[in-house]
């Protein structure tokens, strides 16, 4: 039996837009029907990385592959039937859409952009099951997105991207326009969808908590490069890059006893710029365990087990720095 394809590929990316280095060298492979958090903070070129995925934004360099179909540089033309296979739900659903159309044309636009000749019953059908399978009433097709909340604009966000039935669904930080008190039953919508529907989902969040719930897999992203890959359960168990663990550290959880227990790891200056990223190592400007060598030398990706990490201080067993430890020990000195 001929095995199937990953539901994407990512091979050396690169999005440069004139002077500035959003995304370096990213290579990502989501199989299908898994969860892949990409996560870092504003600025790390997650979201670029998404954008080059749906062509969006031309890539620079690298290589697109979508259900093993390279799609790095389609034309329009050529892309067409590709199309259905991502669809892509965006942050803020007021931006994402178009006020003038009532939600079920919203809904159906995939269905019309996809050059297949639906019958007008057939696709009325199509939008009201989708609106149900995502929580809303199918009468909702008869409003404009102005007349809804924002909860409910982003679950007919993601009714429209998956009523073309994708492979991957890119979700760029779905929630974090919404109201807090709405943010955990969009995340428990797209859970459950993907438990049930099986679709290949690349996250972009910055949320921790969020990925821990919702992801099978993190990449963790840094001034446009991939600095650690791997399983949710050993990301969050070990992390092995400093960064990684800086951004773990500083995520809050909901013990308040563990919450005042924590010590964050405590970061040098702000991200810098991608114009003119440090050389060598480019975290090594934030970074407490820097030394000479990260300055000079790019750090290769090493292996641990299903991942890697690409710090010069880490081992192939997945040993390495304890940035909390070093911290701890240069306060005490």
């Amino acid at each position: 039996m001929t095995p199937q394809p990953d539901a994407l590929e990512l091979e050396d990316l690169v999005m440069h837009f004139g002077p500035v280095r959003a995304v370096d060298g990213v290579s990502l492979t989501i199989p299908r029907g898994r969860v892949t958090a990409l996560v870092g903070e504003s600025g790390s070129g997650k979201s670029t990385v998404g954008r080059c995925v749906v062509r969006l934004v031309e890539p620079t360099a690298g290589v697109v592959r979508i259900a093993g179909t390279d799609v790095t540089h389609l034309s329009r033309r050529q892309l067409r039937p590709h199309r259905s296979a991502v669809s892509i739900v965006f942050q803020d659903p007021a931006a994402s859409l178009d006020p003038r159309m009532l939600v079920g044309e919203v809904v159906a636009e995939p269905l019309r952009l996809s050059g297949r000749r639906i019958p007008r019953r057939d696709r009325e059908a199509r939008v009201a099951t989708e609106l149900e399978r995502v929580g809303l009433r199918a009468e909702v097709a008869r409003r404009y997105p102005h007349e809804l909340s924002g909860g409910q604009r982003q679950r007919v966000s993601i009714a429209r991207a998956l009523i073309s039935e994708p492979r991957l669904l890119i979700a760029d930080e779905p929630t974090s326009a919404l109201d807090v008190s709405v943010q955990a039953s969009v995340l428990n919508l797209l859970a459950d969808l993907q438990r049930d529907i099986g679709f290949a989902c690349l996250f972009i969040t910055h949320d921790l908590s969020a990925v821990e719930y919702l992801a099978d897999d993190i990449a963790v992203m840094y001034l446009g490069q991939l600095v650690e890959k791997g399983s949710r359960e050993r990301i969050f168990a070990r992390p092995a890059h400093p960064y990684t663990q800086a951004l773990l550290s500083a995520a809050p959880v909901a013990d308040p006893v563990r919450q005042r227990q924590r010590q964050p790891v405590l970061l040098g200056d702000d991200l810098p710029s991608a114009l003119d990223p440090p050389s060598g190592c480019r975290f090594r400007t934030r970074c407490p365990l820097a030394f000479d060598r990260c300055a000079s030398e790019v750090p290769a990706q090493v292996g641990i087990g299903d991942g890697m990490a690409a710090c010069h201080l880490v081992q192939p067993d997945g040993s390495g720095p304890d940035v909390r430890a070093a911290q701890t020990s240069e306060v005490l000195s």
